[in-house]
């Protein structure tokens, strides 16, 4: 694993404009100074060895995510997870049911010298999937076109929404992010979601989450022209559905109602699931100590809350590396895991974003960050493997 300067291409400002990443609000770089979102003028190298023994790792870690999921439902400790009481058996019936599910994100720790370690799991909103799977792709067939890369993500996510076609109730899949969202980043995402699934052949329709109705008298979820819903995919988090009336609705609302990522999803896309982890499989060399609610016997620990986002309300206390940020996160409660700080690169902190689509290891994205914490401050940038 080696990090790469290279000079930008000419024109790449327009062409990643034309390939959809619309939003690009800048990342920061030494000293706080403006870094382009999209930065190219660097680049990760990996050996295809390191990247067959990444993909064993991140095939590895989901099943051990899955396997999490049934321990949480068969002994009952939605508690841990800060779940309101009323959800836990949807939370369940979902899993029981195994709804379909369609693509996560892995955050690993990665330095080329030995096995990666799990910094958690986004298996419910994980965004950077359009620079993953398309803009690297384009960088790297326009600069090394000898070279190879770790994406497979447009072809995997195409032949996984054909899967789920299978098991629609109705004609029609409904894509929806939040209006909330001022960056954008949301709705290309689901833009991008729902060209893939328009290409498995699918029927699609984007709107806004908010402007999905709740038709009392049919007991269903309706779009803008009153059409019943049957089919949703939401890029918008499971704890912001299960804070509101509106997640009462959603509950009620399945089987017959088919919400994708699925309701059990809630348990993987939750910092509990690191200290669970631990407790199931303690000294796995993909995993660092994670503990509930307390540090255990971590002297050194990064404290982050259950839901927390982007990088916020983080804690680090290790000798010389005290660190906190800001944020609005935490009254669900804390997990405390091992604190082993990202590799250093030029400067520079990459966190490894690898890609699942169904249950098979699809792509990786990088992001960077000259702090500790990896937050809305990380840009992007590509990777490529050399030819043997």
């Amino acid at each position: 694993m080696q990090r790469r300067s290279e000079t930008p291409r000419a024109g790449w400002e327009k062409t990643v404009v034309e390939q959809g990443l619309v939003y690009g609000i800048p990342g920061r770089g030494p000293g706080g100074v403006d870094r382009p979102y999209w930065d190219e003028s660097v680049h990760y190298v990996f050996s295809m060895d390191e990247i067959l023994a990444l993909e064993a790792d991140v095939e590895l870690l989901h099943s051990m995510c899955l396997d999490a999921v049934d321990h949480v439902v068969t002994t009952e400790r939605f508690s841990d997870f800060a779940l309101p009481e009323w959800s836990w058996e949807g939370v369940a019936a979902s899993w029981r049911r195994r709804d379909p599910h369609v693509y996560g994100r892995f955050d690993l720790r990665y330095d080329g010298t030995g096995p990666c370690k799990l910094l958690e799991y986004n298996a419910d909103t994980p965004t950077t999937l359009l620079e993953a799977s398309i803009l690297q792709w384009y960088w790297l067939k326009d600069v090394y076109p000898d070279s190879d890369q770790w994406n497979s993500l447009h072809e995997r996510l195409v032949a996984r929404w054909g899967e789920v076609a299978d098991g629609l109730p109705g004609s029609e899949m409904h894509f929806t992010w939040s209006a909330g969202d001022a960056t954008g980043e949301d709705h290309v995402t689901v833009g991008y979601l729902q060209e893939t699934a328009a290409e498995a052949g699918l029927d699609t329709v984007g709107l806004a989450i908010e402007d999905i109705g709740w038709d009392s008298a049919l007991d269903r979820f309706v779009d803008l022209e009153e059409a019943p819903i049957s089919a949703i995919f939401k890029l918008y988090p499971w704890e912001w559905v299960l804070g509101d009336d509106f997640g009462k609705h959603v509950l009620r609302s399945l089987p017959e109602t088919l919400w994708l990522e699925p309701l059990w999803k809630s348990l993987l896309s939750n910092k509990a699931l690191l200290a669970v982890l631990w407790e199931l499989h303690p000294g796995h060399p993909n995993l660092l100590p994670a503990f509930l609610d307390q540090p255990g016997l971590l002297t050194e620990y990064v404290r982050k809350p259950r839901l927390g986002r982007e990088g916020a309300n983080i804690s680090i206390v290790a000798p010389g590396s005290e660190v906190a940020t800001g944020g609005v996160y935490g009254e669900e409660g804390y997990v405390y895991q091992l604190f082993d700080p990202l590799p250093e690169f030029d400067g520079f902190r990459p966190v490894l974003g690898a890609w699942i689509v169904g249950d098979e290891a699809a792509g990786l994205g990088i992001r960077e960050t000259v702090g500790l914490v990896t937050d809305d401050g990380a840009a992007f940038v590509p990777h490529r493997i050399p030819p043997a």
